[in-house]
């Protein structure tokens, strides 16, 4: 399944009913799955692990050296899970020695046209990445988050599962679970109620989530107060336990 045309190295390990288009280049290091799909004019650098049945469109640049001053040719890592779909022109950079090392990107999830993924940065499962948004380095990107076009996200930034950030939105803090976000800079602007709906939440669940969100940007209270407020309910109300532990354990302070 590997087109004469593309360039393969002795070092890399393609599964046999892998795909590798025409003018691709596979380099060292690189492990590619079952059922997945390299298209022409690629290049997938190493070490670089791709999982099974992902879908890598044309001129995308997987795996290569992070774009980091402080890179000096160190051996560091990007992992892809299941099931992605990498549209055409995506940069995905490996990871540094600075963080962890690698640069994870999970399952299930779909990239579109020219998205970059920075060193260091950690994507869930089930998240959407609309065309040209851009994560900078050692940002986290929690399942089934969605990012509009032409998004931004600052540095060391994490981004909560469910959340949804509108279109040419600039963040700068972390955006809490559930949280729609938009504008430069982004402000909130409720929660990701369509999101929720689609992943089943039920009416009560959504009901004490969007009560939640108004202890944190209604109420008047500190975020400190917020969180003991909600941390009250938090037994009762087991939706809304990722969100008190965003809260807690954030650096960077949230958008507010």
């Amino acid at each position: 399944m590997i087109h004469p045309q593309a360039i393969v190295s002795s070092d890399a390990k393609v599964a046999e009913d892998a795909e590798v288009g025409p003018f691709s280049v596979i380099g060292d290091g690189v492990e590619i799955g079952e059922g997945t799909s390299i298209g022409p004019h690629v290049v997938v650098k190493g070490p670089t692990r791709i999982g099974r049945d992902n879908r890598i469109f044309q001129f995308a640049s997987i795996g290569d050296d992070p774009q980091d001053k402080k890179y000096a040719g160190e051996s560091t890592s990007l992992e892809i899970g299941d099931r992605n779909t990498i549209r055409e022109c995506c940069t995905i950079n490996r990871g540094t020695v600075q963080d962890e090392g690698v640069t994870r990107i999970g399952s299930d999830n779909w990239l579109m046209a020219y998205v970059h993924v920075a060193h260091d940065c950690q994507i869930g499962n089930h998240t959407i990445l609309a065309n040209s948004a851009t994560l900078a380095g050692h940002v986290q990107l929690g399942d089934f988050a969605i990012m509009g076009g032409f998004t931004g996200v600052h540095q060391y930034c994490r981004i909560g599962a469910h959340s949804f950030l509108g279109m040419y939105a600039g963040i700068t803090r972390d955006v809490p679970p559930f949280v729609m976000v938009s504008g430069r800079p982004a402000e909130p602007k409720g929660i990701n109620l369509e999101g929720l709906k689609r992943q089943e939440f039920s009416a009560e669940q959504i009901k004490s989530i969007r009560n939640a969100y108004k202890v944190i940007y209604r109420s008047g209270l500190k975020l400190a107060e917020a969180v003991e407020r909600l941390d009250e309910v938090v037994d009762d109300q087991p939706e809304i336990r990722p969100l008190v532990d965003f809260l807690r354990s954030s650096k960077r302070s949230i958008i507010r």
